[in-house]
C-alpha cells in the first residue's frame, strides 16, 4: 500500500463518516415535520419487527404533518401503536386508512437539549474522524519503519491527512450550527 492509498483511504472514510452524521442528523426531531423521523420506527409485521416504510408509504402532508398510508388494512393499528409507543414523543390519529402523525411544538426548554444532542452527535462524528486521521498516521509510519517510504515523504502526507481531517471537521461544524440553527427556529 502506497501512501496515496492510504490518503485516498482515509478520506473515503471520513466522507463515510460524515454521511452516517448527516444521516443521524434527519433522525433528530426539529419543529418541522420530515418523514425520515418515523425511519427508526419496526411495526410487526407476520411474526417479525420491520421498518416502517417496508408497510406503509410515508410523506409529508404540510410542515407540521406526515402521513402514513398503510399498504394493507389490518395494518393500521399495528402502526398507530409504534409510533406512539416509540420515544419521539409523537401522537398519531387515525382517518379511516390515512394515519396522521402531527408535530407537536417544542418548548424552548427541549429546543435546547435537542441542540445539546446535535452537538454531542457532531462531536462523535468529530472523534471518528480524528481516529480515522490517527490510523492513516500510523500506517504512513509502518511504511517509514519498513522502508518503503522517506520520512520526508512522511512529514508531506501527514501534512496532507490533517488538512483533509480539518476540512472533514469543518464541514461537521457546519451541519451542527446549520441543525442548531433549524431546531431554534420557532
Amino acid at each position: 500500500m502506497t501512501i496515496s492509498d492510504i490518503r485516498k483511504q482515509a478520506e473515503g472514510k471520513m466522507n463515510q463518516s460524515i454521511a452516517a452524521f448527516q444521516n443521524s442528523l434527519t433522525r433528530i426531531r426539529t419543529g418541522r415535520a420530515n418523514p425520515a423521523l418515523l425511519d427508526t420506527i419496526h411495526v410487526e409485521y407476520y411474526g417479525s419487527h420491520v421498518p416502517l416504510s417496508q408497510v406503509a408509504n410515508v410523506s409529508l402532508i404540510d410542515a407540521r404533518t406526515i402521513s402514513v398510508q398503510p399498504w394493507e388494512k389490518g395494518m393500521g393499528a399495528k402502526i398507530e401503536k409504534a409510533i406512539r409507543e416509540s420515544d419521539l414523543g409523537l401522537n398519531p390519529a387515525s382517518m379511516g386508512d390515512l394515519i396522521r402523525v402531527p408535530m407537536p411544538p417544542m418548548s424552548e426548554e427541549r429546543r435546547r437539549e435537542m441542540t445539546k444532542v446535535v452537538r454531542h452527535e457532531g462531536e462523535q462524528a468529530k472523534i471518528a474522524v480524528r481516529n480515522l486521521r490517527r490510523d492513516a498516521n500510523e500506517a504512513i509510519k509502518k511504511l517509514v519503519k519498513d522502508k518503503e517510504a522517506t520520512e520526508d515523504e512522511q512529514k508531506r502526507a501527514e501534512a496532507e491527512i490533517q488538512k483533509v481531517t480539518d476540512r472533514h471537521v469543518g464541514e461537521i461544524d457546519t451541519l451542527v450550527a446549520a441543525k442548531e440553527k433549524e431546531i431554534m427556529e420557532v
